[in-house]
């Protein structure tokens, strides 16, 4: 009962639906899209800390250095703290102190 155009596609999914249910026989294609999804939240997770750790570092970036020596705008300043003028118990530049919103995330990180 498909449109001409639209059942070149639904003859591909059905041998694709035919083929995963061989490779598996208990859950066929469903198998396979939950292994592409957790992929998915993985590979999300990885990119919303990297996102995160960019914006921490842009905030580390735009800080003013007054207690560090030269002002931003200085010409002897690189836009850097000195490594001589830090102290030796600064803060890594990405400690893993961040806040994620679990809710934001719903059920799919945890």
């Amino acid at each position: 009962d498909l449109p001409m155009h639209q059942r070149g596609d639904a003859v591909s999914s059905m041998v694709y639906e035919a083929n995963a249910r061989v490779r598996d026989l208990v859950y066929g294609c469903v198998g396979a899209i939950s292994s592409l999804q957790q992929q998915i939240d993985v590979l999300q997770t990885q990119l919303a800390l990297a996102q995160a750790e960019v914006a921490h570092l842009r905030v580390r970036q735009n800080r003013p250095f007054s207690s560090y020596g030269p002002r931003p705008n200085s010409p002897t300043n690189s836009g850097f703290p000195s490594p001589k003028t830090l102290d030796s118990h600064a803060k890594p530049i990405f400690d893993m102190d961040m806040v994620m919103d679990h809710a934001s995330y719903g059920s799919s990180m945890w």
